[in-house]
C-alpha cells in the first residue's frame, strides 16, 4: 500500500476516533449533574414509583400541565414541605410524565407561596427561583402568588436544567391535560 494511502487511512481513522471521543464527551457532559443534584437525585430514586411518593405524603394534582413552549407534566405536591425556606433535599413537588400506562419521574420543583412571609427571592444550587407569579390556573388558583424552581434531574431538558418547561416531555390528549398560559408576574411582598 503506498504511503499516501496509508496516511489517508490513518487520517480517516483519527478523524473518526476524534469524532467519537468528542461526541461521547458531549453526551456525557450534557447528562452530568452537579454533585449536589446527583445527591438529590439518588435520594429521590425511590419516587420513581409514584405509589411510594403518595405513601410519603406527595399527592397528585391529576392534571398534566402544558404550555405552548413545553410541558411540565403531572405534579405531586407534599403540603408539609411548604414553607418560606426551600430544603434542597426535599422538593415540594415531584413532576411525572405520563408514558403509556405509567408515570415516569422527570423533575422536581420547590414552591414557596408569598403567604409564607418570604422576604427575599429564594435561590437553590446557585440559581434564583422564578417569580413571584400568580398560581397556574386551573390546578393552582391564580390567587396563590408564589416563587418556584424546577430541576429536570431525571430527564434532560434542552432548554436548561432549571427551565420551567421541557419540550421533550409530553402529555396525552384527554380531559386531564391542561394547556395553560404562562402565569402573570406579581410584585413581591418585599418590593
Amino acid at each position: 500500500m503506498p504511503m499516501s494511502s496509508v496516511m489517508r487511512l490513518l487520517r480517516t481513522i483519527c478523524l473518526a476516533a476524534s469524532a467519537c471521543f468528542i461526541s461521547a464527551n458531549f453526551v456525557n457532559a450534557a447528562e452530568a449533574l452537579p454533585p449536589e443534584l446527583e445527591k438529590l437525585k439518588a435520594a429521590l430514586e425511590k419516587y420513581k414509583d409514584p405509589v411510594v411518593a403518595v405513601r410519603d405524603g406527595y399527592f397528585s394534582t391529576l392534571g398534566c400541565v402544558m404550555y405552548e413552549s413545553g410541558t411540565m407534566g403531572v405534579h405531586f405536591l407534599n403540603p408539609r414541605l411548604i414553607g418560606p425556606k426551600p430544603d434542597p433535599m426535599q422538593p415540594t413537588l415531584l413532576v411525572y410524565e405520563p408514558v403509556g400506562d405509567k408515570l415516569e419521574l422527570v423533575a422536581v420543583e420547590w414552591l414557596i407561596p408569598l403567604a409564607t412571609g418570604i422576604k427575599t427571592k429564594p435561590e437553590l444550587f446557585g440559581h434564583p427561583f422564578d417569580g413571584p407569579m400568580e398560581g397556574h390556573e386551573p390546578l393552582l388558583p391564580a390567587a396563590l402568588h408564589h416563587y418556584d424552581l424546577h430541576a429536570w434531574i431525571f430527564k434532560p431538558n434542552p432548554k436548561g436544567l432549571f427551565h420551567p418547561v421541557n419540550p421533550d416531555v409530553k402529555c396525552p390528549e384527554g380531559p386531564y391535560t391542561f394547556l395553560e398560559q404562562p402565569p402573570k408576574s406579581v410584585p413581591a411582598a418585599h418590593e
